[in-house]
């Protein structure tokens, strides 16, 4: 027996009682999450006629695998992304541990209740991983172990803390998703340790059975990476079967039984499984004896007797495991096992009728008012169960750990003051001094990049702090004198990941290393580069960090047609509607060095705010003349809350003209081309769009809210101008990031920006083909011109 159910517990007693405990509540589980999702589609009101939904069978194919790691093998370090489709499981497991209420579970998928997926954010009963987008949650656990280790490695893991295990429970479906095997390419590159991956082979998906031997594939990949595969395939019933005459026959005829054939039978019952034994197997007396051994019934139990199914097998796989080699368990299970559409091919999103739940309830013995009692219908003493439930060792863990903040320098410096220099080398520059330094912040930063490193300018950072690695590796072309400005040693207290060329990995572990506060009480401050264009490659993975309050400051260069040569393939267009559009991410495109050095410095402090978010910068390898400027408390705080005035405008103003970024130089030159005629023209300089829009839109509900005299940035930066007065937006990206501002104060308003793809060529040829050149800004501000005197004279 399991060394784990030789441990005796008080009066739980012998290795029985431990598995009558853990079987009872396994059904208690089960029912408490079937009856949730049933609650919220039948019994609660639906006033927008919708259906709610909830996956019961889904839930059902997980209550084994579950109860036996959450009462039993889970440990307090351990970390646990739960399978999308198992979240009312999980609530229903953290109920009877007393970490979830009655009130969320009734309000289930619906305000303030327990959510459909579990959400990092928005559930109060200890989610480690938000999940929901299909496979992210899966590969979210192998950055988060990388993240551990690199902790550890840096002795910022307290002595006696145990390495937890970061744990995937995952759809066998979720194995359609690229990233996933992405991710194992990853792990397997940096020798990925205490993982777990739980598959719940149940072999169907939202409209299918899965292909026959898929669990083959499955093995190979895993194995191909380094990882130990355990399959649970049958149960003990089932293997005291085959160890009988002719079992055998028996068990080849499971394994070579089609998947749809078998969901099918199992979907019929034990009738239906006699009859294709009889037809296939009747021939062996071994075969006839076991069938009148068993009624329908018991014939129907014995052949759903899957591994995943069978807590004695589950709790040998899991506590078998003897080293912190990753490991992969495919746990054969059925589709809404226990319930009456088990096995069916349309069960995904089947819900069990009244009648049904009727049925259900009565097999539970749940008396009418005790549906939400934690212990109703088990037949065992409650205090010895509550008993069992207060020694589980997962129930005492910490949920989210408080890690100190980190201080960050008055200033940033970034090198030697030159009069040209672009956002992109100024980013390099400021890094390279913090690498220099021995202050916290730089200690506390850990860079990660997509096989861009380089071309992103983080090289004077590696090479002052190395590679972070599990195994030391000298640079090689260091020791063998070949000459490089960069070097590439890599060490276990390097700090920075080199990942290969996958935007989702790159997400993924600034997720992980931005939640290393919460998850493991060290903070990091993760700081990621790729080509802004890649923004879109990963978008989904970028979501998923941001959905879970993850921190991190992404570094976003080169961006748009500024790129120029590099062709349309690697010229950004909408990443700046995406930076306003993307909740948890604060978005900037400064301009000028001085203003990043200013938005870094303000970037790490938020990221660390109890309000902040992560921040995205959009960088460019552009050179620009760098103003001859001293940064006052007024300068300074409009670069950070968005906007400022470069030239004020004078009170006649007809007209400003707005710029960010990279074109600052063609605004400028337009304004000075126009400055003879129009002496009062403004030139307004947007270093973050999204804090503009942020604030406008905070000021509206302020009005809205009975504080009338509220007003955003934006409408106190443009009130110098009169009413009537245009304005010119311009940027190298999406017309539309700055097309809405003149509607803050009514103003007609004139975007330029790029809305289609780009193409190979020099700045000049492309500013003209796009009409971002000064050419081409004059042109179109003699036209509002016109159209504005004509509303000023009422013309």
């Amino acid at each position: 027996m399991l060394e784990t159910l030789e441990r005796a517990a008080g009066e739980t007693g012998d290795d029985e009682a431990r598995l009558a405990h853990l079987g009872a509540l396994e059904q208690k589980v089960l029912w408490l999450a079937c009856w949730m999702i049933h609650n919220a589609n039948h019994l609660r009101p639906h006033r927008d006629g919708l259906k709610v939904g909830g996956h019961q069978a889904s839930c059902a194919s997980m209550a084994t695998l579950m109860t036996a790691l959450y009462f039993d093998v889970l440990q307090p370090g351990d970390r646990v992304a739960v399978k999308p489709h198992a979240s009312p499981m999980f609530h229903a497991i953290q109920y009877l541990m007393g970490r979830q209420n009655r009130e969320a579970m009734e309000r289930f998928r619906g305000l303030g209740g327990a959510q459909s997926y579990p959400s990092r954010t928005k559930d109060q009963d200890g989610v480690d991983f938000s999940t929901g987008s299909v496979g992210l949650g899966v590969a979210m656990t192998l950055f988060a172990s990388m993240a551990q280790d690199l902790l550890v490695e840096h002795e910022l893991w307290p002595a006696r803390r145990r390495k937890g295990r970061m744990i995937a429970l995952v759809g066998d479906a979720e194995l359609d998703e690229g990233n996933v095997f992405e991710a194992l390419m990853e792990g397997w590159k940096h020798d990925v340790r205490n993982l777990w991956w739980v598959i719940d082979y149940n072999r169907q998906s939202l409209d299918r059975v899965v292909p026959e031997r898929l669990f083959a594939k499955i093995e190979d990949f895993f194995k191909a990476v380094g990882w130990r595969v355990v399959t649970l395939k049958y149960g003990k019933l089932l293997e005291r079967a085959f160890a009988r005459r002719d079992g055998g026959a028996l068990r080849q005829w499971i394994d070579d039984c089609p998947n749809d054939l078998y969901a099918a039978l199992t979907f019929k019952g034990g009738a239906a499984w006699r009859d294709h034994l009889e037809h296939d197997l009747g021939h062996l007396e071994g075969i006839r004896e076991l069938l009148r051994d068993h009624d329908d019934a018991a014939l129907g139990r014995l052949m759903t007797n899957l591994g995943g199914h069978d807590l004695e097998a589950v709790l040998e796989a899991f506590h078998g495991v003897a080293d912190d080699r990753p490991h992969c368990f495919i746990a054969y299970t059925i589709k809404g096992f226990g319930l009456p559409f088990a096995g069916h091919k349309d069960n995904h999103a089947g819900l069990m009728t009244p009648d049904q739940m009727a049925e259900f309830k009565s097999r539970h013995r749940i008396g009418d008012g005790q549906e939400w009692d934690r212990f109703a219908g088990l037949e065992m003493d409650q205090d010895r169960l509550q008993r069992f439930l207060d020694q589980v060792p997962f129930g005492q863990r910490t949920e989210a750990f408080e890690s100190r903040p980190v201080p960050i320098p008055a200033t940033l410096a970034a090198g030697r003051r030159t009069t040209r220099a672009s956002t992109q080398e100024a980013f390099g520059r400021i890094m390279g001094e913090l690498a220099r330094g021995d202050s916290e912040l730089a200690a506390r930063i850990v860079t990660t990049s997509p096989d861009v490193t380089t071309s992103t300018n983080l090289g004077a950072w590696v090479s002052r702090r190395g590679l972070f690695s599990r195994h030391d590796h000298a640079d090689i072309f260091k020791a063998e004198q070949v000459a490089s400005p960069i070097g590439w040693a890599e060490s276990r207290t390097g700090q920075h990941i080199e990942l290969g060329i996958a935007e989702n990995n790159l997400f993924l572990m600034l997720a992980a290393l931005g939640l290393s506060g919460p998850l493991f009480g060290e903070r990091l401050l993760p700081v990621g580069t790729l080509y802004d264009p890649f923004i879109a490659r990963g978008l989904d993975a970028l979501n998923y960090a941001t959905y879970q309050d993850a921190r991190f400051l992404l570094v976003a260069t080169p961006s748009g047609i500024t790129l120029a040569p590099e062709g349309g393939a690697h010229q950004s267009v909408s990443t700046p509607l995406i930076g306003i559009g993307q909740p948890g991410l604060l978005s900037f495109e400064p301009a000028y060095v001085d203003e990043l050095a200013l938005i870094m410095r303000f970037a790490f402090e938020h990221l660390q705010a109890p309000d902040g978010s992560s921040v995205y910068l959009r960088l460019s390898t552009r050179p620009l003349i760098q103003p001859e400027r001293e940064i006052d408390e007024e300068l300074r705080r409009g670069i950070l809350e968005g906007a400022y005035w470069l030239r004020p405008p004078g009170p006649d103003a007809a007209l400003a003209l707005v710029g960010s970024g990279a074109v600052l130089p063609e605004v400028l030159e337009a304004a000075d081309v126009m400055s003879e005629d129009e002496p009062g023209l403004g030139v307004l300089a947007v270093t973050s769009a999204d804090r503009l829009h942020e604030d406008w839109r905070a000021a509206q509900s302020a009005r809205l809210h009975g504080r009338r005299e509220e007003r955003s940035r934006l409408e106190r930066l443009l009130a110098p101008l009169p009413p009537e007065a245009a304005l010119i937006t311009v940027l190298d990206g999406h017309p539309a990031t700055l097309g809405w501002l003149g509607s803050t104060t009514g103003r007609r308003t004139y975007p330029l920006g790029v809305d289609r793809f780009g193409q190979s060529g020099d700045i000049p040829d492309l500013y003209r083909v796009h009409e971002l050149d000064a050419d081409a800004i004059v042109s179109r501000a003699a036209l509002a011109l016109v159209e504005t005197r004509r509303r000023m004279t009422g013309g």
